[in-house]
Formats: structure tokens, C-alpha cells, sequence
């Protein structure tokens, strides 16, 4: 149980412009990098394969192969080091959480059935 102000504060942190991310759906995150001085965005895309619900500490973990070796990378969503999601590619599953692809190769690891528009 949490109290209403701690709650206030966190709904204010919270980014209003974000598109409605599901389990299942290819996503593009641009995060900034800093690199001694120097700063870049890094984009990263994959699979989503976890959704974690918590006002201003929603995250994602999003699931790629890259040469043969799965990647995982978890982003707070309404970091400040995010600097814009984009949805490539909606999907259709019937999971809450797709753990099941990390023990899948090839192109069985990337398959999630594309919703019909």
C-alpha cells in the first residue's frame, strides 16, 4: 500500500507521449549513451518479452538474436536516458511473459504471429 503523495509525485515524472507497448510487439528504443563527454543514442530492437507495471518504474525487456546468441536488455520506460520507443512491428500472443523464446534457435526465436490491422 503506498501513500497518495509518494504517488502524485511519481504520476508527475511519468513521460505522457509514449505509444501502448505489449507483450509480444518489436520494439525500437533510442537510449542516450555517455561516453566520457561525449553523448550518443544507441538503439536497440527486440522482441518484448516482459511488461512490469509501477507508475514511473514501468519497464520492458526487450529480446534479440545477434549472431546466434540471444540478448536481453531491460529499459525503465520513463527514463531519462530513453529517448524515444517506437513500435516497428505489433504482435499477437497469448502470454503475459514470453520467457519461452530464450530456449528457441534460429528463426523460431523471433517468431511472434503479427496482429491483423
Amino acid at each position: 500500500m503506498s501513500l497518495p503523495i509518494i504517488d502524485d509525485i511519481e504520476k508527475s515524472q511519468m513521460k505522457t507521449d509514449l505509444p501502448q507497448i505489449n507483450v509480444g510487439d518489436r520494439v525500437r528504443v533510442e537510449a542516450v549513451i555517455t561516453e566520457g563527454k561525449k553523448q550518443r543514442i544507441q538503439p536497440f530492437e527486440g522482441t518484448v518479452i516482459e511488461k512490469k507495471h509501477a507508475y514511473s518504474r514501468e519497464s520492458i525487456t526487450l529480446r534479440k538474436v545477434v549472431d546466434g546468441i540471444g540478448v536481453e536488455k531491460t529499459f525503465s520506460i520513463h527514463a531519462a536516458n530513453v529517448s524515444s520507443i517506437k513500435i516497428v512491428k505489433a504482435g499477437k500472443v497469448r502470454r503475459a511473459k514470453l520467457y519461452y523464446l530464450r530456449n528457441r534457435k534460429g528463426e523460431r526465436a523471433t517468431a511472434v504471429k503479427a496482429k491483423e490491422v
